[in-house]
């Protein structure tokens, strides 16, 4: 019997775990799940012999230890942060490790000591980081396995609501952890290349500086620039290419109506707002405009926004109940961010029939014999209801198909690696297919980078 420890029972376990409980009979495997709160996993898990729930405190060195000690492989679903002290572990009692989470500088220090003992610590093998690296360079190494040279590369994702859940005006729900979304973009400014021209975005601009695309069957979506694009140009093996892109997908006029809330200020999460248990949402929109003995509330914010009459905006932020004279934030020395994130928590949340949806597209720009070419790849996924959420199918699926065939042998690589090599992306991809997870590629004209598909 092979032991799998899962660090973690989030939102995005759902599908990940349905996958192991289904491979164990066959793959002789017992899965593991520690979590602060067992009670979060043991409905998925549905007293499944080969389970286990147990009480797992990752603060606590002894109990974490004694947990990591016990398995053959562990995969951690922990915020990225706390994934160091999980790897540690791991190579000091020579276990295999599984992440979906972005390489840090702290887990890329023990590369070769890993290395060294024959390990593997597989990281960014979820949707994005993960199946956008993977199915990226199946069709980068296509094109170079024919001689082609890449000349563009651009790459978004999203998680957004199913058409058939779409019920608000912002044409968004929480499909994913919402304190990520409320401060998507801080801490740095977007750097990308296009047509060999360094390209920079600061955070209050950056939701004004979207491209426009469009998925068959799907309509047409926008993207805003990942924070920084050239972070991939060596593992990709771009580094000559004149554009490179990576971006969030949102439904059309998403980003115009968030950036109100960049410009007013109520993304910040560095400093705590006074009284905030007992603010209300009217008071907190009031808190960013300035003094007036007789103006509304409405009033200063339609003037400081600069916001028309007939501006769907308007009609946006008062879906949000953000002039509500007494719904309260209700929480205790809230920042800026948490606060607006509670408000949007009432609003956003997934209903338990809801469907969310996963959509990924490249544009791939190489030269052949000559001659440019483009290829346009797309995916779309949508989950099944408010647990077994596409964007659980996404991240789950590679991350549980990976650590089976690292248990088999069927993934040699050693060290601290992502899923840019063939004997890892591909095998996954194919079995990544069965489940439903396949992408449409197309082969068009080459269109290269168009100043005109830019708004803002």
């Amino acid at each position: 019997m092979r032991n799998i420890l899962l660090i973690g029972a989030g939102k995005s376990t759902s599908h990940l775990l349905k996958y192991l409980l289904e491979k164990a009979e066959k793959e002789q495997l017992h899965i593991t799940v520690g979590d602060k709160d067992p009670s979060n996993c043991e409905k998925l898990l549905k007293n499944h012999p080969k389970s286990t729930a147990v009480k797992l405190d990752i603060f606590d060195e002894e109990d974490r230890q004694n947990a990591i000690k016990k398995a053959h492989l562990v995969i951690s679903m922990l915020p990225a942060r706390y994934h160091i002290d999980v790897a540690k572990d791991c190579l000091r009692f020579e276990k295999n490790l599984v992440t979906a989470s972005y390489v840090s500088p702290e887990m890329e220090q023990l590369n070769n000591a890993v290395k060294q003992k024959g390990l593997i610590f597989l990281n960014e093998i979820g949707v994005d980081p993960g199946i956008d690296h993977m199915s990226a360079m199946k069709v980068i190494d296509s094109i170079r396995d024919r001689g082609g040279k890449m000349i563009l590369f651009e790459s978004f994702t999203g998680g957004l609501v199913a058409p058939e859940s779409d019920t608000n005006l912002w044409n968004y729900k929480f499909t994913w952890n919402p304190r990520n979304v409320v401060v998507a973009g801080q801490g740095g400014t977007a750097k990308f290349i296009q047509e060999g021209n360094y390209k920079y975005i600061p955070y209050h601009k950056l939701f004004r500086r979207t491209e426009f695309l469009e998925v068959e069957g799907y309509g047409k979506f926008e993207g805003y620039a990942n924070r920084d694009s050239l972070k991939y140009r060596s593992a990709y093996g771009l580094e000559n290419v004149l554009t490179l892109y990576r971006g969030t997908i949102r439904r059309i006029g998403f980003s115009k109506a968030w950036n109100m809330f960049v410009q007013l200020g109520m993304t910040d999460d560095t400093f705590v707002l006074e009284d905030s248990e007992n603010m209300t949402y009217r008071e907190f929109v009031n808190s960013f405009l300035p003094y007036s003995p007789t103006d509304s509330v409405e009033l200063k914010l339609r003037h400081y926004l600069k916001i028309d009459q007939d501006d769907n905006m308007w009609e946006k932020l008062v879906e949000l109940d953000l002039f509500d004279p007494h719904k309260k934030i209700a929480i205790k020395n809230a920042t800026p961010a948490q606060a607006l994130q509670k408000i949007l928590e009432d609003h956003w949340l997934l209903n338990n029939d809801d469907k969310d949806m996963i959509v990924m597209y490249h544009k791939f720009g190489y030269e052949l014999n000559g001659e440019k070419k483009q290829i346009d790849s797309s995916m779309v996924a949508i989950g099944e209801d408010k647990t077994y959420t596409a964007m659980s199918k996404t991240v789950g699926l590679p991350l549980g198909i990976a650590a089976l065939k690292i248990l088999n042998k069927e993934i040699s690589a050693t060290g601290v690696v992502i899923p840019i090599l063939k004997d890892i992306y591909a095998p996954v991809l194919n079995e990544l297919e069965n489940h439903g997870i396949k992408f449409t590629e197309k082969n068009i004209p080459y269109m290269g980078y168009n100043p005109n598909n830019v708004a803002g």
